[in-house]
C-alpha cells in the first residue's frame, strides 16, 4: 500500500531553488534512503513531508490523503539537529513529549514503560537528560521519535554518536519497526549504512532528483562488467580476446571483461587453461561509487 506520494514538488526560499520539481513514492513497510550532498535539498523535502514548511507547488499525499494539519500525528521524526531539553528528568520528559502526540498519560506510560524496559534502562527515569552520555541522549531521542507508533518514521543520521553494539541496536529496532508495517525515510551521508539497510533510494542533488530505484537494481544498472577471479596461482594468466586485468596480486584477479563476451565463457577459459580456480564473482559498484559519479556529473 502506498504510504507517502510527492508530485513534482518546488519550493524556494529568498529566490533560490531548494527543491526543484522532485518525485516520488513510498510504499508501507520499506525503508527509503534519501540522499544528497550538503545543500541537496534533503532537509527541505523533509520539512515539506512534516509540514513544517509547504511547497510552493506541487502536492503531497500521506496515506491517501493530501498532507494536512493532522499528518504529524502519524510521523515521526527524528531530526539531525537534536532537541532535547537538558535540564528535564527523562522519564518526564519522554511522557511529556509522547503527550504532545496525542497519547493519554496512561498510555504514553505504558508506551515509555515497553520502550525503557526494551532499551534496558528503566534506571534512567529519574536522570536529567544532560546527565546522560551523547549516545544516552540518541536512545532517548529515538524513543521519543517513535513513542507514538507513527505510520511513517523519518530519521536524519540516527547513528550519530552511538557506539557499534548501540547502532546495531538501533539498526535492528528499524527493522522490526519496518516488519511491523512502519515506513521509514532513512537520511544519512553514510553510504554504506544505506546498503545495509535501505531497500530503495533517491538521489538528490541541486534540487532535483538524479537517481531513484531499487538499491540491487541501481548497482546493477551502473556495473561495470568488472570481475574477481582467484585461483591458486595469478602468474602467467593469458585472457587476451576477454579483456583486461586492472589489479593482480599473487593469486588474485580483478579484471574487465569485454562488451559481447560472458563470464561463462571466461571460466571455461581460465579451466580449459588449467588454472585452478577457486573463486569467481562479478564486482557490482558500491552505492558511495554510484552518488560520487551521479553527483559530480550533476554539477
Amino acid at each position: 500500500m502506498e504510504v507517502l506520494r510527492i508530485e513534482n514538488i518546488a519550493k524556494s526560499y529568498s529566490g533560490k531553488e531548494a527543491v526543484r520539481g522532485v518525485s516520488f513514492t513510498i510504499n508501507e513497510g520499506t525503508i527509503f534512503g534519501l540522499l544528497g550532498p550538503n545543500g541537496a535539498g534533503k532537509t527541505s523535502i523533509i520539512r515539506i513531508i512534516t509540514t513544517i514548511t509547504g511547497a510552493d507547488t506541487g502536492s503531497v499525499h500521506f496515506c491517501g490523503e493530501p498532507l494536512n494539519e493532522h499528518s504529524p500525528e502519524l510521523i515521526g521524526y527524528l531530526p539531525e539537529e537534536r532537541g532535547l531539553y537538558k535540564k528535564m528528568k527523562v522519564g518526564e520528559h519522554l511522557l511529556y513529549l509522547a503527550r504532545l502526540k496525542g497519547l493519554s498519560r496512561q498510555k504514553a506510560k505504558e508506551a515509555l514503560n515497553y520502550w525503557m524496559d526494551r532499551f534496558e534502562i528503566a534506571d534512567w527515569w529519574g536522570k536529567r537528560v544532560d546527565e546522560l552520555s551523547k549516545g544516552m541522549q540518541q536512545k532517548i531521542q529515538f524513543i521519543s521519535t517513535v513513542i507514538h507508533e507513527p505510520k511513517l518514521l523519518i530519521l536524519d543520521e540516527p547513528f550519530s554518536g552511538l557506539d557499534p553494539i548501540n547502532t546495531n541496536l538501533i539498526k535492528s529496532e528499524i527493522r522490526r519497526l519496518r516488519d511491523e508495517g512502519t515506513t521509514i525515510i532513512f537520511s544519512t551521508h553514510r553510504m554504506e549504512q544505506v546498503e545495509e539497510i535501505c531497500e530503495e533510494i533517491a538521489l538528490i542533488s541541486n534540487g532535483k532528483k538524479v537517481l531513484s530505484g531499487h538499491v540491487d537494481e541501481i548497482k546493477n544498472r551502473f556495473k561495470e562488467n568488472h570481475f574477481e577471479v582467484e585461483l591458486s596461482k595469478a602468474e602467467n594468466l593469458d585472457i587476451s580476446g576477454f579483456g583486461e586485468i586492472i589489479e593482480k596480486d599473487l593469486n588474485r584477479v580483478k579484471l574487465h571483461l569485454d562488451e559481447g563476451k560472458t563470464s561463462s565463457e571466461l571460466l571455461l577459459h581460465l579451466l580449459n587453461k588449467g588454472h585452478q580456480v577457486t573463486a569467481f564473482r562479478e564486482i557490482l559498484p558500491t552505492l558511495n561509487e554510484v552518488f560520487i559519479k551521479q553527483v559530480n556529473a550533476k554539477n
